[in-house]
């Protein structure tokens, strides 16, 4: 299960940076039963791999992701 997470994650970001919410959202419009915070556990170890890199923009306090340059 986590490595079908994770590739459909890498397959969501690669269309863009998007934030957890997002992410959680159209990974379960795609089938999969995920939480927030088991998607924030898969992108922590994603970003942790350097696959994934995380960042704030327009001082909203939400983080971004999207694929590692």
């Amino acid at each position: 299960m986590r490595e079908d997470v994770d590739g459909e994650i890498v397959r969501l970001l690669g269309d863009g940076e998007l934030t957890v919410a997002f992410i959680t959202r159209f990974l379960m419009e795609r089938g999969f039963d995920v939480t927030r915070q088991f998607v924030e556990r898969r992108l922590r170890v994603l970003v942790s791999e350097g696959v994934v890199e995380s960042f704030y923009t327009n001082g909203n306090g939400r983080k971004h992701y999207r694929l590692a340059r």
